[in-house]
Protein backbone atom coordinates (compact mmCIF):
# COMPACT_ATOMS: atom_id res chain seq x y z
CA UNK A 1 0.00 0.00 0.00
CA UNK A 2 1.32 3.57 -0.85
CA UNK A 3 0.70 7.17 0.97
CA UNK A 4 0.49 10.13 -1.48
CA UNK A 5 1.22 13.52 -0.25
CA UNK A 6 1.17 16.68 -2.66
CA UNK A 7 2.60 19.44 -1.74
CA UNK A 8 1.41 22.77 -3.41
CA UNK A 9 1.80 26.78 -3.12
CA UNK A 10 3.66 29.22 -5.28
CA UNK A 11 6.84 29.71 -5.98
CA UNK A 12 9.65 31.20 -3.37
CA UNK A 13 7.35 29.42 -0.79
CA UNK A 14 9.54 26.55 0.21
CA UNK A 15 7.83 24.03 -0.63
CA UNK A 16 10.76 21.77 -2.80
CA UNK A 17 12.89 22.40 0.78
CA UNK A 18 9.51 20.90 2.64
CA UNK A 19 9.41 17.77 0.38
CA UNK A 20 13.06 17.23 0.90
CA UNK A 21 12.39 17.01 4.54
CA UNK A 22 9.37 14.79 3.83
CA UNK A 23 11.39 12.38 1.59
CA UNK A 24 14.30 12.08 3.92
CA UNK A 25 12.25 11.38 7.04
CA UNK A 26 10.23 9.06 5.02
CA UNK A 27 13.92 7.50 3.72
CA UNK A 28 14.40 6.74 7.16
CA UNK A 29 11.63 5.19 8.29
CA UNK A 30 12.30 2.85 5.79
CA UNK A 31 9.66 3.55 3.15
CA UNK A 32 10.41 3.20 -0.38
CA UNK A 33 10.17 7.05 -1.46
CA UNK A 34 9.32 8.96 -5.05
CA UNK A 35 9.17 12.28 -5.09
CA UNK A 36 8.61 14.22 -8.38
CA UNK A 37 8.51 18.16 -9.14
CA UNK A 38 6.67 20.20 -10.82
CA UNK A 39 7.20 23.79 -11.67
CA UNK A 40 5.12 26.30 -12.81
CA UNK A 41 6.16 29.69 -13.13
CA UNK A 42 7.28 29.30 -9.54
CA UNK A 43 10.83 32.10 -10.48
CA UNK A 44 7.47 34.48 -10.56
CA UNK A 45 5.38 33.13 -8.38
CA UNK A 46 3.54 30.91 -10.19
CA UNK A 47 2.26 27.31 -9.05
CA UNK A 48 4.78 24.92 -7.66
CA UNK A 49 3.53 21.41 -6.88
CA UNK A 50 5.41 18.26 -5.38
CA UNK A 51 4.27 14.87 -5.51
CA UNK A 52 5.47 12.47 -2.64
CA UNK A 53 4.29 8.89 -2.30
CA UNK A 54 6.25 6.66 0.05
CA UNK A 55 5.35 2.89 1.13
CA UNK A 56 6.62 -0.94 0.82
CA UNK A 57 7.30 -0.25 -2.92
CA UNK A 58 6.78 2.73 -5.13
CA UNK A 59 7.02 2.73 -8.89
CA UNK A 60 5.49 5.96 -9.76
CA UNK A 61 5.85 9.44 -7.93
CA UNK A 62 2.52 10.81 -9.71
CA UNK A 63 -0.76 11.18 -7.76
CA UNK A 64 -3.99 11.44 -9.65
CA UNK A 65 -6.88 12.99 -9.48
CA UNK A 66 -8.63 11.43 -6.35
CA UNK A 67 -5.53 10.00 -5.07
CA UNK A 68 -3.86 12.07 -2.80
CA UNK A 69 -4.08 11.39 0.86
CA UNK A 70 -2.90 14.47 2.05
CA UNK A 71 -2.44 17.84 0.52
CA UNK A 72 -0.38 20.19 2.25
CA UNK A 73 -0.86 23.87 1.07
CA UNK A 74 1.19 26.82 1.10
CA UNK A 75 -1.91 29.24 0.23
CA UNK A 76 -5.14 28.85 0.36
CA UNK A 77 -5.85 29.57 -3.37
CA UNK A 78 -3.60 26.98 -4.20
CA UNK A 79 -5.84 24.62 -2.11
CA UNK A 80 -8.99 25.22 -4.03
CA UNK A 81 -7.00 24.52 -7.40
CA UNK A 82 -5.50 21.16 -6.00
CA UNK A 83 -8.70 19.73 -3.94
CA UNK A 84 -9.86 17.51 -6.55
CA UNK A 85 -6.55 16.04 -6.02
CA UNK A 86 -7.84 14.99 -2.51
CA UNK A 87 -9.33 11.15 -1.97
CA UNK A 88 -12.16 10.80 -0.19
CA UNK A 89 -11.45 11.12 3.71
CA UNK A 90 -8.48 12.38 2.65
CA UNK A 91 -6.63 15.71 4.54
CA UNK A 92 -6.19 19.22 3.13
CA UNK A 93 -3.60 21.24 5.77
CA UNK A 94 -3.39 24.55 4.39
CA UNK A 95 -1.70 27.80 5.40
CA UNK A 96 -3.99 30.07 5.23
CA UNK A 97 -1.77 33.21 3.48
CA UNK A 98 -3.15 35.10 0.65
CA UNK A 99 -0.89 35.76 -2.48
CA UNK A 100 -2.62 37.60 -5.01
CA UNK A 101 -2.11 35.96 -8.53
CA UNK A 102 -1.59 38.38 -11.49
CA UNK A 103 -5.10 39.09 -12.89
CA UNK A 104 -6.09 40.13 -8.76
CA UNK A 105 -3.09 42.36 -8.41
CA UNK A 106 -3.88 43.95 -11.80
CA UNK A 107 -7.32 43.95 -10.97
CA UNK A 108 -8.90 42.13 -13.35
CA UNK A 109 -10.68 40.11 -10.58
CA UNK A 110 -10.89 39.77 -7.15
CA UNK A 111 -9.56 37.26 -4.43
CA UNK A 112 -12.38 34.91 -3.61
CA UNK A 113 -13.44 34.82 -0.20
CA UNK A 114 -14.58 32.23 1.85
CA UNK A 115 -12.17 29.92 0.47
CA UNK A 116 -12.37 27.53 3.85
CA UNK A 117 -15.67 26.92 4.26
CA UNK A 118 -16.24 25.87 0.93
CA UNK A 119 -13.31 23.29 0.99
CA UNK A 120 -14.23 22.51 4.81
CA UNK A 121 -17.49 21.35 3.37
CA UNK A 122 -15.71 18.83 0.81
CA UNK A 123 -13.03 17.63 3.17
CA UNK A 124 -11.33 17.19 5.98
CA UNK A 125 -9.79 20.68 6.72
CA UNK A 126 -7.04 22.22 8.98
CA UNK A 127 -6.38 25.51 8.42
CA UNK A 128 -3.61 26.88 10.05
CA UNK A 129 -2.00 30.57 9.88
CA UNK A 130 1.78 29.37 8.95
CA UNK A 131 2.99 32.93 8.35
CA UNK A 132 2.58 33.84 12.01
CA UNK A 133 3.61 31.20 13.80
CA UNK A 134 6.77 31.12 11.14
CA UNK A 135 6.95 34.85 12.43
CA UNK A 136 7.22 33.60 15.85
CA UNK A 137 9.46 31.13 15.65
CA UNK A 138 11.82 34.08 14.07
CA UNK A 139 11.08 34.24 10.41
CA UNK A 140 8.35 34.14 7.76
CA UNK A 141 10.30 32.01 5.66
CA UNK A 142 10.22 29.10 8.16
CA UNK A 143 6.43 28.82 6.79
CA UNK A 144 7.49 25.15 5.06
CA UNK A 145 8.83 24.19 8.58
CA UNK A 146 5.46 24.86 10.59
CA UNK A 147 3.15 23.41 7.64
CA UNK A 148 5.74 20.04 8.39
CA UNK A 149 5.13 20.40 11.38
CA UNK A 150 1.18 20.26 11.06
CA UNK A 151 1.63 17.70 8.75
CA UNK A 152 3.61 15.18 11.38
CA UNK A 153 0.71 15.25 13.43
CA UNK A 154 -1.43 13.00 11.30
CA UNK A 155 1.56 10.97 10.38
CA UNK A 156 2.73 8.00 12.27
CA UNK A 157 6.38 8.84 12.49
CA UNK A 158 7.86 9.78 15.68
CA UNK A 159 8.72 13.53 16.81
CA UNK A 160 12.44 12.78 17.24
CA UNK A 161 12.50 11.34 13.71
CA UNK A 162 11.05 14.61 12.36
CA UNK A 163 13.45 16.49 14.43
CA UNK A 164 16.80 14.80 13.24
CA UNK A 165 15.58 15.34 9.48
CA UNK A 166 15.51 18.91 9.84
CA UNK A 167 19.07 18.69 11.55
CA UNK A 168 20.40 16.60 8.35
CA UNK A 169 18.39 19.16 5.99
CA UNK A 170 18.81 22.52 7.44
CA UNK A 171 21.90 24.43 7.42
CA UNK A 172 22.95 24.70 11.19
CA UNK A 173 23.09 28.34 11.65
CA UNK A 174 18.82 27.83 10.87
CA UNK A 175 18.46 25.03 12.80
CA UNK A 176 16.83 26.44 16.10
CA UNK A 177 14.38 28.36 14.44
CA UNK A 178 13.01 25.40 12.29
CA UNK A 179 13.14 23.48 15.53
CA UNK A 180 11.10 26.04 17.05
CA UNK A 181 8.93 26.70 13.61
CA UNK A 182 8.37 22.65 13.55
CA UNK A 183 7.22 22.43 17.10
CA UNK A 184 4.44 25.41 16.80
CA UNK A 185 3.43 23.89 13.35
CA UNK A 186 2.86 20.71 15.64
CA UNK A 187 0.87 21.95 18.11
CA UNK A 188 -1.61 24.38 15.76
Amino acid sequence: MTTSIMIVGVGGQGTLLASKLLGNVLIAQGYDVKLSEVHGMSQRGGSVVTYVKYGDKVYSPIVDQGEADYILSFEILESARWISYLKEGGVLLTNTQKTWPMPVITGAMEYPEGIVEKLSAMADVQAVDALKLAEQAGSPKAVNVVLIGVLSRRMDIPEEAWLKAIEETVPPKFLELNRKAFRLGREA
